[in-house]
């Protein structure tokens, strides 16, 4: 009897540490993993007149402004309308109307480009990275202030055109850019995200580009891991001080807490995410401590609009808070607009007039060195 005791006390501990690896593996694949999106996520079920019928998921029936796209077209939609079992009726507010039955990817970003989404012309830059050419997207402005935009995690640069119509409105000359593992961007030599560690060497090269295009000083902008890039190139770079201000968009503020939200959103024991951060640091080198912008906060520290939802079940609103606490301790000038609504980066989707208020107010503020 004992020693079949002992055999089942083996096998469920090695069943357990088995457990605990996958779940460690699977979290560091959601941190550091490449993926590249574009499949659908809902269908058309009816048009009327200015409105669309969507399958009813979990995305199309969030309140505010989001997009549908399908091959070579798009439209943009509003709020809800109506509802019944299984569809869900929104307003269309631009763009084409799909036909019934049409497969599309309902999204929290514009499509395309500028002028696709927005009607602005830009031109296609290449940004000489340490690893090779990268592609940016450039709206020429006046002034030698250039607003410098960075997407999030596995994103695209699409992700940073909702903010482009008030830069664009203000004057500022504006460039999106692409870096390590994006589509069109070289690989990264692991072919791993580093979660900013490396990835704001790409923003320091496309600066120094736009120094060359004419670029004196920055505005920087960053959406979700965008925000951490943009803290890592100001704690490291050399040209840091050449940046006037900061934005950032529900960022990631602090890795280890990021983690332990996944964790959550899987329902796994909370050992998990550290057990995945430590398989993190194996796999790419990065201190996972070190990427934390509220214990240790850059070196230079321009004026910052904080945006971040409350509901973020990605970057929690924990790490926001945590990271105003430490700009009031250091004195550092941090602007919070916390949004009561809205999931991961949906500040602008759930209420554009406010987040575009915002923003312009804080761009609109001491802009003489843009001459």
């Amino acid at each position: 009897m004992a020693s079949m005791l002992r055999k089942a006390l083996v096998a469920g501990l090695a069943l357990l540490v088995i457990a605990a690896g996958c779940g460690a593996w699977f979290g560091s694949e959601a941190s550091v993993q490449v993926v590249h999106y574009g499949t659908s996520n809902t269908y058309v079920l009816a048009t009327g007149d200015g409105t669309v019928t969507l399958t009813e998921t979990h995305e199309t029936t969030k309140p505010g402004i989001y997009w549908l796209e399908w091959t070579g077209s798009f439209t943009m939609l509003g709020d809800v309308v109506s509802r019944s079992p299984g569809k869900v009726t929104r307003r269309v507010l631009l763009g084409s109307t799909p036909s019934l039955g049409t497969p599309g990817y309902f999204g929290n970003v514009p499509p395309g480009d500028p002028k696709v989404a927005w009607g602005i012309d830009f031109s296609e830059v290449m940004i000489p990275t340490e690893l090779g050419p990268a592609p940016a997207w450039h709206v020429p402005g006046k002034g030698t202030t250039w607003f410098v935009a960075v997407h999030g995690q596995n994103g695209r640069r699409k992700a940073e055109l909702k903010v482009l119509p008030v830069v664009h409105e203000l004057g500022l000359p504006y460039l999106d850019i692409s870096y390590r593992n994006d589509e069109g961007a070289p690989r990264s030599p692991d072919g791993l995200l580093h979660l900013g560690d490396s990835e704001w060497r790409d923003l320091e090269a496309a600066l120094r580009r736009a120094q060359q295009l004419g670029a004196t000083r920055f505005v920087l902008y960053g959406t979700s891991m965008g925000g951490q890039i943009v803290g890592q190139f100001l704690a490291r770079s050399g040209l840091a001080r050449l940046v006037d201000k900061v934005i950032m968009d529900a960022p990631m503020v602090d890795v280890r807490t990021t983690s332990e939200q996944g964790a959550r959103n899987y329902h796994l024991p909370a050992f998990i995410a550290a057990l995945s951060d430590l398989v993190v640091e194996w796999r790419t080198g990065v201190d996972v401590d070190q990427l934390s912008m509220s214990r240790y906060p850059p070196k230079v520290r321009p004026p910052l609009l904080l945006i971040h939802t409350s509901p973020d079940t990605e970057h929690p609103i924990e790490e926001a808070r945590g990271l105003v606490a430490t700009g009031r301790r250091l004195s550092w000038d941090i602007r919070f607009e916390e949004f009561p609504q809205g999931e991961h980066t949906e500040a602008w989707n759930v209420d554009r007039a406010r987040y575009d208020r915002a923003v312009r107010a804080f761009l609109a503020t001491d802009r003489s060195r843009n001459g």
